[in-house]
């Protein structure tokens, strides 16, 4: 831990960002005062990595015996926070589960009643970081679940997305995009992800201008190229006995049997 601080934790490899009633000259001096003596060094170059070929859709069954609800997983590796689709997936996603009127929400809990929320988001990082789909569902809907999940899942790859959606998902990122920079901590947190990723900081100039200029056929191109079901990994934590049936049932892909620690169950 020495070692890894000492190599990593440097000036050269530092931003330091602070939002509040504080002016330049201010901030200047409290952080002389309290980083002035830090040393710099040299830092090794960061690390790139090339995400290994997915693998045929595969389930991954932990057992919790007795567990009210079971949790689903499903999602695969994504992007990284550079891509030049980030707004179409952006848009892609507010349509697919990143809002409340999201086409997995208003399945699997408004129309179902399975669950109390469905999500998906693409967590994009400095390298490429996952897409997830998931929820927390009744375990005697476990099986059901999992049908709707992947019925949305292909269905927003294979059918077009109605234009009225598409501009419904654009307008609430729009409008919703003042929000974000609402508090102190939520303009530091919109900041502190252009800092971390390298972008320009005047990147919020354009952003409703760019999410506005997304079309149905970015939004199609989108959905098949970084949403892959055939080789989804599926996740499903809950009671074995109650829900591995359902499972099998459909017939999806093999399933692996974990314990709570990862483990494979013979």
């Amino acid at each position: 831990m020495q070692r890894f601080y000492d190599q990593f934790y440097r000036p050269s490899n530092a931003k330091i960002l602070v939002v509040g009633d504080v002016t330049l000259d201010e901030a200047r001096e409290l952080i002389s005062s309290r980083f002035g003596g830090w040393a710099r060094a040299d830092v090794a170059p960061r690390a790139s990595a090339t995400a290994p070929a997915p693998r045929e859709r595969t389930f991954y069954l932990v057992d919790k015996p007795g567990a009210a609800q079971s949790v689903i997983r499903i999602g695969h590796v994504g992007v990284p926070r550079s891509t030049p689709d980030y707004f179409p997936l952006l848009v892609l996603n507010t349509i697919l589960g990143g809002s409340f009127t999201s086409r997995l929400n208003q399945n699997l809990r408004e129309n179902h009643g399975y669950t109390y929320g469905a999500s998906s988001v693409f967590e994009m990082r400095r390298l490429a970081g996952p897409f997830r789909a998931g929820a927390s569902v009744v375990t005697a809907k476990t099986d059901s679940s999992i049908v709707e999940f992947m019925r949305e899942l292909r269905r927003i790859r294979d059918q077009p997305i109605p234009a009225a959606e598409v501009e419904k998902a654009k307008s609430y990122l729009a409008l919703g995009m003042p929000s974000d920079f609402e508090t102190t901590a939520g303009s530091a947190a919109q900041f502190a992800d252009l800092l971390a990723n390298d972008l320009p900081l005047d990147s919020y100039d354009h952003y409703i201008e760019r999410v506005s200029a997304v079309t149905a056929a970015d939004l199609a191109r989108a959905a098949k190229t970084y949403l892959d079901p055939d080789h989804f990994v599926i996740v499903v934590v809950g009671d074995k006995s109650q829900i591995e049936k359902g499972i099998q049932a459909l017939k999806e892909g093999p399933i692996t049997l974990r314990d709570l620690w990862g483990h494979e169950v013979p």
